[in-house]
């Protein structure tokens, strides 16, 4: 099959396009610079938020996976919005059978934050131009340069001790990385009529501070946590950015979805892609390995 990535230079993407090789499919990894590109597939010229770039990245293709998302900017809501109706209405007019996006859990039911009420809309205005979606919708992904798998990471490995927001009782369910992606190939090719939201998440179910507490087990660290309920999500923010390499803005879109829970309540992706995800302590070790290999070979902390 003849797929197309979004976002193929980025924390999934990366990891996706060589997965979706190995399952013998033709994949255009869709970047804005080509020339320099150095990952898996074939590098195609395009630009979500540029609507004329891409029919010529969209010809041919059968299907196509959606991995692009504004957090980092002031007007993210817009931007997404705006660029997720754009590549729907090309999606359709180019002939693309199935869209594969990877969004963010969260109970409808809740008071959701900006960012995962963003997430939802794009799940709806890819699908806008009649284009099948399949949704996944993820918590926590662990796996080293994920946002947030790098910025519990560093609070740990930073902080002796952690004057900490009340979202740190919030609980989650992290799911490695290896496990989003072999979710996203797994989906690709499921029957006629199955595109849905599906929830997916590991077999664990954290509070924050339990997941900090873990991997400080893990790293034989033992650092003190102190909830404090009245830091702001303003200085909530402030603060990851200080001890952190998160920016402020993308920390307050972080800290601000940190306040839902976020829980798998439907399981049928068990049944549709079958097989035992990573425990979240696994999910760790392999995302520390993971840095430790690059940075044994000169890459990046």
């Amino acid at each position: 099959m003849r797929v197309l990535v979004t976002g193929a230079t980025g924390f999934i993407g990366r990891r996706l396009v060589p997965a979706l090789e190995v399952e013998g499919h033709e994949v255009l990894a869709m970047t804005r610079h080509p020339d320099t590109y150095g990952g898996g597939g074939r590098p195609v010229f395009g630009d979500v938020h540029v609507p004329d770039s891409l029919p010529a990245a969209l010809e041919g293709v059968e299907a196509a996976y959606y991995l692009v998302h504004s957090l980092g900017s002031d007007d993210f809501v817009r931007r997404d919005a705006r660029a997720a109706r754009a590549f729907g209405d090309a999606a359709a007019e180019a002939g693309v059978g199935r869209i594969v996006y990877l969004g963010g859990l969260g109970d409808d039911a809740d008071d959701l934050s900006p960012h995962l009420r963003s997430r939802r809309e794009v799940e709806g205005l890819l699908g806008e131009g009649g284009v099948p979606v399949t949704t996944l919708r993820a918590g926590i992904v662990v796996g080293h340069g994920g946002i947030s798998w790098e910025m519990t990471r560093q609070l740990v490995e930073h902080l002796p001790a952690m004057v900490t927001p009340r979202w740190v009782s919030t609980r989650t369910q992290p799911i490695a990385v290896d496990d989003v992606i072999r979710y996203l190939v797994g989906v690709l090719t499921l029957p006629e009529g199955s595109d849905r939201a599906y929830e997916i998440g590991g077999p664990d179910v954290l509070a924050y501070a339990a997941m900090m507490r873990r991997l400080a087990d893990i790293e034989g660290r033992h650092p003190v946590i102190l909830p404090v309920p009245l830091l702001s999500p303003g200085l909530s923010a402030l603060w990851l950015a200080f001890v952190t390499d998160v920016d402020t803005r993308t920390g307050r879109s972080l800290v601000d979805s940190m306040v839902n829970e976020v829980v798998v309540r439907d399981d049928a992706i068990r049944e549709a892609v079958p097989f035992e995800p990573l425990s979240y302590d696994e999910a760790v070790l392999q995302a520390l390995a993971e840095r430790a290999r690059e940075q044994e070979d000169g890459g990046s902390a």
